[in-house]
């Protein structure tokens, strides 16, 4: 845990006028539910806010309040860099370290701006001026509200506000299901409740709002699962022509790398994509066994314990052969 004093960020936010919240590429529920969150809050607090994503969010994220007018900078990097060269303040969220944004993470590093990491990730970096970090927190969603009410003892969370936190919380704890969710979690979620947020109709705008194609690609990606018994994993892995086949759009597979872990002696699981010239990768685990340490080990990524994700610029099928000749080292710590 990491946090700077309430006392110390009310001061530095009432200071700024201009502010722009940036979070992860590929951004999730939580990426953007912590960021609209935060937004929502800063326009009662009369700044002048933009939220930045490196690339597109998912379709099933459209309906959050205010998600497009979201500044994507992926074809608008011009834009982008007037909006942060006039920023005097800029969040961080729901990432730790400039890699998570590509190219612009090179024009943030540049901004001589305060900046408020916030975040629940492992081992973040020591860039940032200010940080609101506790990797015991269920998302950033979490620690966003934690943040809000720290500053603001006024009810300053309004019924967008809450919708968004609710979103970034319910994904990123699996439906309240991971092992991150505490008491704490549940007390939030019920305060966001209060505060307007549906339940109900969060759910269903995210997990009951399936595209044909996409419940096709769900089905394929299952038949594809291959399970390796003598490590108690499983993994799928798809070819960008399999995806195009399925009509993909960004989030399609979302979730598919739990699947593995509802079977019975499965305790890791592996989701291997061939999207854009790259291989991208999730990890999950139920356990103690570290899915966080082992991608950072081979696959140049990283993320929590229980759930964590990496990449791999080989080919899709070098990649996956790589994993396979990774396993025996881990076998002992999977099996017991």
């Amino acid at each position: 845990m990491k946090k700077s004093k309430f006392s110390e960020l009310k001061k530095v936010i009432s200071k700024a006028k201009n502010i722009s919240i940036l979070t992860h590429t590929n951004p999730d529920g939580d990426a953007m539910g912590s960021s609209l969150g935060l937004y929502h809050y800063l326009l009662k607090k009369k700044k002048n806010v933009k939220v930045i994503v490196p690339n597109t969010f998912p379709g099933f994220l459209e309906w959050m309040p205010a998600s497009k007018q979201s500044l994507v900078f992926e074809g608008n990097e011009e834009k982008t860099q007037k909006q942060i060269a006039k920023s005097d303040l800029l969040f961080i969220l729901d990432f730790n370290n400039y890699s998570r944004l590509d190219k612009l993470g090179e024009l943030l590093a540049k901004s001589e701006s305060p900046k408020i990491l916030v975040d629940h990730h492992r081992e973040p970096d020591t860039c940032f001026d200010y940080y609101f970090h506790d990797e015991k927190a269920s998302s950033t969603a979490e620690l966003i509200y934690d943040l809000i009410c720290g500053i603001d003892p006024q009810k300053m969370i309004d019924k967008k506000g809450a919708t968004c936190l609710y979103t970034g919380i319910m994904t990123d704890t699996g439906t309240f299901r991971f092992p991150s969710t505490t008491e704490k979690t549940f007390q939030i979620a019920a305060a966001l409740i209060k505060a307007g947020a549906d339940n109900a109709a969060i759910y269903n705008a995210v997990y009951d709002d399936y595209s044909a194609e996409r419940m096709k690609l769900l089905g394929h990606c299952l038949e594809k699962l291959v399970f390796l018994h003598e490590y108690k994993a499983a993994y799928i892995a798809v070819s960008e022509e399999e995806l195009r086949r399925y009509d993909f759009k960004k989030g399609d597979t979302e979730g598919v790398v739990n699947q593995a872990l509802s079977v019975r002696g499965i305790k890791f699981s592996a989701f291997f994509s061939e999207r854009e010239g790259e291989i991208r990768i999730s990890f999950r685990s139920k356990g103690k066994f570290d899915v966080n340490k082992f991608s950072r080990a081979h696959f140049g990524g990283g993320g929590h314990m229980n759930a964590a994700g990496g990449k791999s610029i080989d080919s899709l099928e070098n990649t996956v052969s790589k994993f396979l000749g990774i396993l025996p080292q881990y076998k002992t710590d999977l099996i017991k």
